[in-house]
């Protein structure tokens, strides 16, 4: 094992969660999968931890899952899954990291930065055993992986997106949870917004305030959040909730108004009655980091401390499906140049 703090080198672009963005649901552990489609067989277990929501969050959850469906499929890695329940306290989360641990799993995978003080306690306890944490840096040590993304720089240029599409100049956003990591959203995608225009106006509101985290798993209050900002004026929201986005794009095909997805490439993974109210979305390749690590745990090099996926390595960015912002692709990859070569500083808060 080595100790290793680097910028990501991709292998691809592939559409990622979480930001943190999880859902809600009950735990559930199960098996998924044994690798008997490609052939390939390994003695390796994998242990995936999800925050609330799960696989089926069409965000989120669901990206760290496909990278990790990938793995499985490409390596013959036997995979154990379990899922958070809403309201569950730190205990629980605790005893879901030591159920994979006692079964022999290794590494262990979780999934939001909710895990940071189990991940942080339960690594002490068995130290021989890995562990990968998607969005924190809290929890460090020699045996812990922290896979973090500059949420920041993607949310600017679809803040850009909704600056230069908006014909009201007035768009909004929507936060599942007041938290540090989701204020990064808000911060890149406000300073896009605003790098396009100046004085444009924006609704911002969080569905929930910590320790509630049903912010992320909410699309009745997602709904009722987007429509208030379109009934206020505002013709463009994007999100940053988890499953409560489901809600936003709800509001947005009712109203005729816009929306802007997160983590995933909301436009393919949506209802496909809400999907020509998608403008874009902001892509957390989660899943590309949760294969590019399990690849490194494949080969007996498996990492530890911070790796960061930003626009340099494709590790964030835009979606373009649909088209909508085909008429302004150039103008947002400019953007993603001067951020790159450092011309434009994003702001995290």
């Amino acid at each position: 094992m080595r100790r290793m703090t680097k910028t990501a080198a991709l292998l691809s672009t592939a559409a990622l969660v979480l930001s943190a963005c999880g859902g809600g649901g009950e735990t559930d552990t199960g098996n998924g999968g044994d690798g008997t489609g490609s052939g390939a067989q390994s003695d390796i277990k994998v242990g995936m931890a999800y925050d609330v929501g799960g696989r089926g969050d069409e965000s989120f959850n669901d990206a760290a899952a496909a990278g990790l469906d990938r793995a499985v499929e490409k390596f013959g890695f036997e995979s154990q899954e379990s899922e958070a329940a809403l309201d569950e306290a730190e205990t629980q989360r605790e005893e879901r990291l030591r159920t994979f641990a006692d079964a022999g799993v290794d590494p262990i995978i979780a999934v939001g930065f909710a895990y940071s003080p189990s991940v942080a306690k339960v690594s002490k306890e068995y130290p021989e055993v890995n562990f990968a944490i998607i969005d924190d840096e809290v929890a460090t040590g020699k045996n812990i992986a922290n896979l973090v993304f500059a949420e920041e720089e993607g949310s600017f240029l679809v803040g850009a997106a909704a600056a230069l599409k908006t014909k009201a100049d007035h768009i909004g956003f929507i936060g599942g949870v007041n938290v540090p990591l989701i204020k990064k959203f808000e911060a890149g995608f406000k300073a896009g917004a605003t790098e396009v225009t100046p004085d444009i106006e924006i609704d911002t509101t969080y569905l929930t305030q910590p320790p509630d985290f049903s912010g992320f798993n909410d699309p009745a209050k997602g709904k009722t959040a987007a429509q208030g900002m379109y009934d206020n004026g505002a013709d463009i929201v994007y999100h940053a909730a988890g499953g409560s986005g489901g809600g936003l794009f709800e509001a947005a095909s009712e109203s005729g108004n816009l929306a802007i997805g997160v983590d995933s490439d909301q436009y393919e993974t949506a209802d496909p009655s809400v999907q020509d109210v998608i403008l874009t979305s902001m892509l957390k390749n989660v899943d590309v980091a949760v294969e590019e690590y399990l690849t490194d745990v494949e080969a007996g090099d498996v990492p530890s401390g911070v790796t960061r996926y930003d626009l340099s390595v494709n590790g964030v960015g835009y979606s373009t499906s649909g088209g909508q912002v085909d008429d302004i692709t150039d103008q947002l990859e400019e953007f993603k140049q001067q951020i790159i070569d450092g011309e434009i500083k994003v702001p995290t808060s």
